[in-house]
């Protein structure tokens, strides 16, 4: 469905809290075609959706076996151009 869903199964460290919602949001706006700038009447819903997914992928993660083998690709909150940007931001919002 969506290509841009990252596996996080069997990374090392194991995939973050972080990552895990930001994956479940991402699945929620895939879905739904909502954006995160959106209306609160349907952002809302939609972060409550995500959340429940983060939930359950965590759990999910949790129950699984070990990979064998690491995603063939490294996860967008692990690159070093995407934590940049990210650090970016948070910077420019607290000047």
């Amino acid at each position: 469905m969506c290509r841009n869903i990252t596996t996080l199964r069997g990374l090392e460290p194991p995939a973050t809290a972080k990552e895990i919602e930001a994956a479940a949001a991402q699945f929620v706006r895939k879905v739904t075609g909502v954006a995160s700038t959106a209306a609160p009447a349907s952002r809302e819903p939609c972060e409550a959706a995500a959340a429940e997914i983060a939930v359950i992928v965590t759990r999910l993660l949790d129950d699984l076996p070990a990979r064998r083998q690491p995603p063939a690709t490294v996860p967008p909150l692990r690159r070093p151009e995407v934590q940049a940007r990210i650090a970016a931001r948070s910077s420019s919002a607290t000047a």
